[in-house]
C-alpha cells in the first residue's frame, strides 16, 4: 500500500513538472540569442536613409493592441505569440534586399538567429497546439506588401522595416523577460 501511495505521488510530481512552463532554453539562451539579433540588425542600420519611422507608421501602424493582450495571455500563449512574430520575421528578411548595403552574411548570421529563438521557444511549447494570431499575420502582410513593395524592396523601404522590427524584438524581448522574472 505505501508502495503505490509512493508511485502514485511520483507519478503526480512527475506530471505537475512537466505541465508548468519550465524550459531550460527559455531560462539560459533566450537573452543570449536576443542580444545578438539586436545587434546584428543594428549593424544592419542605413544612416543615409532619409525615411524615417513616422513613413512607415502612416503606412501600417504598429500593433501595441496585440502586444498588450499577449501581455496578459498565458505563459505558453506568450511564448506563442513570439514564436510567430519571429517566425513572420524570418519570413521578411528572407524576401530580396538586394538595394540594401547590407553583407549577405550579416542578413543570414541574422536569419540563423531569429530562427535558432523561434525554434528554442518552440521546443518549450512543444506539447501545445497554438493557434496562429491572423491580426498579427496580416499585419506582416500589409508590412511587406505597403513598405516593401511599394517602395520597390529600395534601401530605404528596408531600412523603415529594419527600425520596425527593432521595436518588436525589443517587445518581444519584454514579453519573454515577464515569464522568466515570474517562474
Amino acid at each position: 500500500m505505501t508502495n503505490m501511495v509512493y508511485f502514485a505521488v511520483l507519478i503526480l510530481s512527475l506530471f505537475t513538472a512537466g505541465s508548468s512552463l519550465s524550459c531550460r532554453w527559455l531560462d539560459h539562451k533566450f537573452t543570449q540569442y536576443s542580444e545578438k539579433s539586436l545587434e546584428l540588425l543594428g549593424t544592419m542600420a542605413n544612416n543615409n536613409s532619409s525615411s524615417t519611422a513616422e513613413d512607415a507608421e502612416h503606412e501600417v501602424a504598429f500593433p501595441y493592441r496585440l502586444y498588450t493582450q499577449a501581455s496578459k495571455a498565458s505563459a505558453v500563449e506568450r511564448l506563442g505569440f513570439v514564436v510567430q512574430i519571429l517566425e513572420q520575421v524570418a519570413v521578411l528578411f528572407e524576401e530580396t534586399h538586394n538595394s540594401t548595403s547590407w553583407e549577405e552574411n550579416t542578413v543570414e548570421d541574422f536569419l540563423n538567429v531569429i530562427t535558432q529563438q523561434a525554434d528554442g521557444l518552440n521546443a518549450c511549447i512543444w506539447s501545445h497546439k497554438m493557434k496562429k494570431n491572423k491580426r498579427l499575420h496580416m499585419y506582416f502582410k500589409r508590412l511587406s506588401g505597403h513598405i516593401l513593395h511599394r517602395m520597390g524592396h529600395s534601401a530605404e523601404g528596408w531600412e523603415l522595416i529594419r527600425r520596425e522590427i527593432k521595436i518588436h524584438l525589443f517587445k518581444v524581448d519584454q514579453l519573454v523577460s515577464s515569464l522568466t522574472r515570474t517562474n
